[in-house]
């Protein structure tokens, strides 16, 4: 039965064409080979030299190799306390006992995490791609957050951009800021673009601080953000086209002809913010709180019955009890056009100055008609005084003047 995957390109060598079907990487596939797993038209081939085409017929382990998928690439929050391997021989959890229940193909992990380091990890199906993003050559910034114990100054952290040895291990440069100190840690930027094992925790080690956390927070052009821990997300097609390039893309081989796997969509992040609820279901779940924690609820107040009224009578008679009736709509207190007219009722409406005003009655300078007195006439203040006499020139009072 002829296999339906995409033709390979004549000459390319068995293993790659296996690892691009994302069953294993590159090297796997030699080793599958070298141990007689797979058979190209119906014979075992020993050496991973070994060039096929579109017309071979590759089976691995009895199963023909499936179709060629398109180039992929995921986003992975890495949790803590997980290996990134396939199989860890002293048991410890992995992530890919997690990524099998995700829906995801066969994929590999570029580079690689700590058991205790966290953050973001890129998966892909394509052996190529994992390879060229791996090489230091590639020239991609890995960013972490660095939390350490201890007390380190700039100035030392400076001196990484020239490079270190640490017991016979040499580094390349490392770009590394404090960001904030935390007690008795410190909080620490680092950028660098190796990746080698242990790096930042040796290098840091070195300078006397303790590494206790440890989180990626990107990888070249790809960002952690908010993914919620161990969640995967899909890099979309056309931007994973735009930051390979030309020439990573034909350095690495990916295929973006092939049909692409089917996205994963994100979980949405959990609400931190629970329901509220009623007040009285919360007093019987928490108790009361507050100052009122220790006294009992009080009770709902029921509508009460009208009352009965008892009359009693001086004159001898039983009494008697009645039951008052409620107030009616209309017997309640009338509003401000329902009330009688009073005695300003009539008043005439506009403002005062619109009233003609006469002279008071009761001023003594009002004693006779306004027109009486000539304008420009003041009378004297005090008629019994006598007049100054005029001052003669040249006194001091017309000092200065002509």
């Amino acid at each position: 039965m002829a296999e339906s995957r995409k033709p390979a390109a004549a000459g390319d060598r068995l293993a790659k064409v296996i690892a691009r079907a994302g069953l294993c990487s590159r090297r796997q596939a030699e080793e599958w080979i070298a141990a007689g797993r797979v058979l190209v038209n119906s014979k075992p081939v020993r050496t991973p030299a070994f060039n096929v085409t579109d017309d071979d017929h590759i089976t691995v382990d009895g199963e023909p190799l499936r179709q060629r998928q398109g180039t992929r690439l995921w986003l992975y929050h890495k949790p803590a306390g997980k290996v990134v391997t396939e199989r860890d021989p002293e048991g410890r959890p992995t992530i890919f006992e997690d990524l099998a229940t995700k829906g995801l193909p066969r994929v590999m992990t570029v580079g690689r995490l700590d058991i205790n380091t966290e953050g973001l990890l890129l998966l892909t199906n394509d052996g190529g791609l994992k390879r060229v993003l791996e090489l230091p050559s590639t020239g991609w910034l890995r960013r972490y957050r660095v939390r350490a114990h201890g007390k380190v100054e700039q100035a030392q952290l400076d001196a990484l951009k020239k490079g270190i040895e640490v017991e016979g291990v040499k580094y390349g440069r490392i770009d590394a800021e404090i960001e904030r100190v935390q007690g008795s840690n410190v909080w620490i930027n680092v950028a660098l673009r190796e990746g080698k094992n242990r790096e930042i925790k040796n290098v840091l080690g070195a300078l006397g601080l303790d590494v206790n956390r440890l989180i990626r927070v990107s990888f070249g052009p790809f960002q952690l953000g908010d993914l919620p821990v161990d969640a995967v997300d899909t890099v979309k097609h056309k931007m994973l086209r735009d930051q390979l390039g030309k020439k990573l893309a034909a350095e690495a081989g990916v295929d973006f002809d092939s049909p692409l796997p089917d996205p994963v969509v994100p979980p949405a992040a959990p609400s931190r913010r629970k329901p509220a609820e009623p007040a009285r279901e919360r007093e019987v779940k928490h108790g009361r709180q507050g100052r009122f924690r220790d006294q009992p609820a009080r009770p709902r107040k029921e509508p009460e019955a009208p009352e009965t009224r008892r009359v009693l009578f001086s004159d001898g008679r039983p009494p008697e009890e009645f039951e008052p009736k409620a107030k009616k709509k209309d017997d309640r207190k009338p509003g401000r056009d329902a009330r009688p007219k009073g005695k300003f009722s009539g008043k005439p409406s506009g403002k005062s100055r619109d009233k003609p005003r006469g002279p008071r009655k009761d001023s003594p300078r009002n004693d006779g008609p306004r027109g009486d007195r000539p304008q420009g006439e003041r009378p004297a203040r005090n008629v019994d005084r006598p007049a100054r006499p005029p001052r003669p020139r040249g006194s001091t009072g017309d000092r200065g003047r002509p």
